[in-house]
C-alpha cells in the first residue's frame, strides 16, 4: 500500500477470487453489466488498430514501426471488427497477458479480437488500469480456456460472467485524474533515464569505434588505409579480409531431438542476441546431434558467434564471444561461428571489431532478404578487418573490455532506479483501482500532457523479453 495514502473508512468482504475485500458502497457486478460486445464488421476503410501488452491498443501503422511484425494491410478486412473511441478491446488468446486496453480512435481489428462497448456512464480509462492490473490479468487467466498457455482462449461469454467492482462514476474520475498526475511524473522521471542510458550506450560505441579504428595513442602517424570508406588508418596497421585470419563456419543444426543421436546443448540466436558472453552459466536448450555435427558445430574459446539471418537488417551480425571453455555446447541454426587461425589475431580485439560500427555496416550493406534478411558465407569470408600489431591489439581489447564494464555497470544501476520506480507504479494502481486506498478527497495536479497508457514497460529492461522486440506484440 502506498504510505502517503490511507484506507477507506469501512470496506466489505467480496467472493472475488483477485480481490478480498473493496470500499463499503462499491458494488460488484458481471462484466455484462458493464459492456456488450460490438460486432459491427464491413468497415474495410478504417484504419487497423493492434492490442500490445506494453502500449494498450495502438495503430498498426505505429506499430510497424517499432516492430518486425508483418504489414497485414493487404489482407481480407471484410470480417474485422469496428472500435470506437472508448471501446475496450481485448485479445481473446493474450487476455490473460495483460493484451487488453482502451481506444482512444476509431478503427478495425481482426477477429481474434473482442470488441466491449460500454452499456453505462463509466470512465473507460478507470477499466483500461483494472483490468491491466496483475489480479484482474490473474482472473482472466483463470477464465480463459485450452490444453496449454499458447491456446488459451477467453471468449466473451465467459468475460461477461466475471464479476467486476464499480466506484461511483465520479470516484472513478478522480481515480483516474490522480493516478494521471502520479503516472505523469514517474513517466517523465522514467524517460529521462532512459535518456541517460542512451547517452551511456552512444558512449561507449563512441570508444569502440574510435578504439578499433584509430588506436589509443592520439598522437599516431596516419595512413591512408586504401579503402575510401574507411579513411586514414595508424601507421603499422593493415587492411585485410577476415577470410586470412579465421575459420568461418554457417551452422545448421536445428532445435530437435532424434533417436541414435548424443545429447548436447545448443547455444541459440536468443542467447547470441542476448548476452556478449557465451558461457557455461548460460541456461542452454538441451537436445541432440550427430557426430559430424559435433565435430563441426562444437563452440570452442576464443570463438565469435554472430546473428547470420533476422527479420531486421539492424539485427544482422550481433557478435557474442566464448569466453571459456564450454561443455558440449554447440553453436545453432542462423549463426555463424568464425575461428580465428592467425597466430597474429587477439580473439577479443578481433571480437570489439564486430561491436563496432565500421564492421556492422558492412554486413548491413550487404544483408539480403525482403520479410528475413540474411548474410551469405562470402558476405561473412569478405568483411574488411582493420589489424592493429598483436601488442597493440592486447591493449586495445583490455582498454575497451575495462570502459565497458564501467558504463555497463552505470547502466545497471540506472536501470535498477527504473526498475524501483515501475515497481510502484505498478503497486499504486493496483491500490487505487482497487479501494485499498481513499484518493477522493486528494488534491490533484492538473495534467496538460498525455499519459503514457503502458505501466509495464520495464520488460524492456527487464533483460528476459528483450529479444522478442521489447514490445510482446500480438497481431492476428
Amino acid at each position: 500500500m502506498n504510505k502517503e495514502l490511507k484506507p477507506y473508512d469501512e470496506y466489505k468482504e467480496t467472493d472475488l477470487s483477485w480481490l478480498d475485500k473493496v470500499p463499503k458502497h462499491w458494488e460488484i457486478k458481471p462484466n455484462r453489466v458493464l459492456w456488450n460486445e460490438r460486432k459491427t464488421i464491413n468497415c474495410i476503410s478504417e484504419q487497423l488498430l493492434s492490442v500490445t501488452i506494453k502500449k494498450g491498443i495502438i495503430s498498426q501503422a505505429e506499430l510497424l514501426q517499432s516492430s518486425s511484425k508483418k504489414d497485414s494491410s493487404n489482407v481480407d478486412k471484410s470480417k474485422y471488427k469496428l472500435v470506437a473511441p472508448n471501446d475496450i478491446v481485448y485479445n481473446k488468446m493474450r487476455m490473460w497477458q495483460g493484451a487488453v486496453g482502451v481506444s482512444n480512435d476509431r478503427g478495425i481489428v481482426s477477429p481474434a479480437y473482442i470488441v466491449l462497448k460500454p452499456r453505462g456512464d463509466i470512465n473507460h480509462r478507470y477499466y483500461h488500469f483494472l483490468l491491466r492490473t496483475p489480479g484482474y490479468i490473474e482472473e482472466s487467466h483463470r477464465n480463459s480456456y485450452g490444453i496449454c498457455d499458447d491456446q488459451l482462449s477467453l471468449r466473451y461469454e465467459d468475460f461477461k460472467g466475471m464479476q467486476n467492482i464499480i466506484p461511483p462514476k465520479d470516484e472513478q474520475d478522480q481515480i483516474v485524474r490522480y493516478l494521471d498526475s502520479k503516472l505523469s511524473k514517474a513517466n517523465k522521471f522514467i524517460n529521462t533515464k532512459k535518456k541517460q542510458i542512451e547517452l551511456l550506450q552512444e558512449l561507449k560505441q563512441a570508444i569502440i569505434n574510435k578504439a578499433v579504428t584509430k588506436g589509443l595513442a592520439p598522437t599516431a602517424k596516419m595512413k591512408p588505409s586504401g579503402i575510401e570508406w574507411l579513411g586514414d588508418i595508424p601507421e603499422g596497421w593493415e587492411v585485410r579480409k577476415l577470410s586470412r585470419m579465421s575459420k568461418i563456419v554457417l551452422s545448421g543444426l536445428d532445435k530437435k531431438t532424434y533417436e541414435n543421436q548424443k545429447n548436447i546443448k545448443i547455444c541459440n540466436y536468443v542467447d547470441v542476441y542476448k548476452n556478449d558472453y557465451i558461457t557455461n552459466d548460460l541456461d542452454f536448450m538441451i537436445a541432440t546431434a550427430t557426430d559430424r555435427e559435433i565435430e563441426r558445430y562444437t563452440l570452442l574459446k576464443n570463438d565469435i558467434i554472430i546473428t547470420k539471418d533476422s527479420e531486421l537488417w539492424n539485427d544482422i551480425a550481433v557478435p557474442s564471444f566464448v569466453d571459456e571453455d564450454l561443455l558440449k555446447v554447440l553453436c545453432g541454426y542462423h549463426l555463424a561461428i568464425i575461428r580465428l587461425n592467425s597466430s597474429q589475431t587477439v580473439a577479443d580485439f578481433i571480437y570489439r571489431a564486430f561491436l563496432s560500427d565500421y564492421v556492422s555496416n558492412q554486413y548491413k550493406t550487404k544483408a539480403k532478404g525482403v520479410t528475413r534478411f540474411g548474410l551469405s558465407y562470402q558476405d561473412i569470408h569478405d568483411t574488411i578487418i582493420l589489424l592493429p600489431p598483436t601488442e597493440q591489439q592486447q591493449k586495445i581489447a583490455s582498454y575497451i573490455r575495462i570502459k565497458s564494464l564501467e558504463i555497463d555497470a552505470a547502466v545497471q544501476k540506472i536501470k535498477k532506479e527504473i526498475n524501483l520506480i515501475s515497481e510502484y507504479r505498478t503497486s499504486l494502481i493496483s491500490d487505487v483501482v482497487t479501494g485499498k486506498v481513499d484518493v477522493r478527497h486528494v488534491e490533484v495536479e492538473e495534467t496538460f500532457e498525455e499519459v503514457e497508457q503502458d505501466f509495464n514497460d520495464l520488460e524492456e529492461y527487464a533483460g528476459e523479453e528483450l529479444v522478442e522486440k521489447e514490445d510482446e506484440v500480438y497481431v492476428n
